[in-house]
């Protein structure tokens, strides 16, 4: 028989993808530890392979279970729109709000979103969702999200304009760049990406050889190529912080921010959607004016 893929346990393995472990993905889900790890045993059970790994204090997801989670966002995704509609859009029974955010800028963007929506729906369940910018917009279009702010440039769906996220190069303390002719080690997403572009664009347009020496479907991925002193990466990072275990680098080209956008799906409620999509755009004017001071 085919296995069964139990939706709690769905539910509790994306929770330690957008959480960033077991410990926050419990306190999110109100559950033990004991109980996520348990969920997560479950999936590997029915699958018959190992979906998440220790890494240090770190969980990293296997190739499977990165495969797994995109299947269980849409899956989860799938049931929430369905249960929706069951239950009408509007009135206190269709009391789930889920947002979602691309991965960069998502630490500041994501309490941000969170914050508004609970002010104006102090009794809604907020759930969150991390992920590509087009998924993310598919994921609108099907109704599974509420709403998505995004990388304008990452899909041709119009949305609302809020703002930028600056730019910069970062590697691991010490690091020192190859002497030419060698080429420059880039880290970054793998295709398609944005950012990825930017990077080799403004690189070639100043002479700079460059290769991506590291790849990763996901921004942690990038972020521990980047620690591990591999080479260079291009983020975007809000306002004057910098990513943990990094510092910038020097002497390699400006560019400007790369801009976001906010779409809600059809018949999202707009005091609430207009709420968030304000509160996204204060933040990053802010960003925009602290990096340019």
């Amino acid at each position: 028989m085919r296995p069964v893929l139990d939706i709690v346990a769905l539910r509790s393995l994306i929770a330690v993808a957008d959480y960033g472990g077991f410990h926050r993905a419990a306190g999110a889900l109100a559950l033990s530890q004991s109980a996520v790890s348990q969920h997560v045993r479950k999936l590997e059970k029915s699958l018959g392979s190992p979906v998440v790994e220790r890494d240090g204090r770190r969980t990293r997801f296997t190739a499977h279970g990165a495969q797994l989670l995109e299947e269980a966002r849409l899956i989860v995704g799938a049931h929430d729109a369905a249960v929706r509609r069951l239950l009408g859009e509007s009135g206190e029974q269709a009391a789930t709000i889920v947002i979602g955010a691309t991965e960069h800028g998502a630490d500041q963007i994501l309490p941000v979103l969170t914050d508004a929506v609970r002010e104006v729906r102090p009794g809604a369940e907020v759930r969150v969702r991390i992920d590509r910018s087009a998924r993310l917009t598919e994921a609108v279009d099907r109704g599974e999200v509420d709403l998505a702010v995004y990388v304008t440039e990452a899909t041709a769906t119009a949305g609302t304009p809020v703002g930028g996220l600056p730019l910069r190069w970062y590697a691991a303390p010490g690091w020192q760049p190859p002497a030419a002719p060698a080429p420059l080690p880039l880290v970054a997403i793998n295709e398609p990406c944005v950012i990825r572009r930017r990077a080799l664009t403004a690189l070639a347009a100043h002479h700079t050889p460059a290769t991506v020496v590291a790849e990763a479907g996901y921004l942690a991925g990038v972020l521990d190529a980047a620690r591990a002193g591999l080479g260079a990466a291009l983020l975007a990072v809000p306002g004057s912080q910098h990513p943990e275990g990094l510092t910038s680098v020097e002497g390699l080209p400006a560019l400007p921010p790369v801009r976001l956008s906010a779409r809600p799906r059809r018949g999202a409620d707009p005091s609430v959607t207009g709420a968030a999509v304000e509160a996204v755009r204060v933040l990053l004017t802010a960003c925009e004016t602290d990096w340019a001071a």
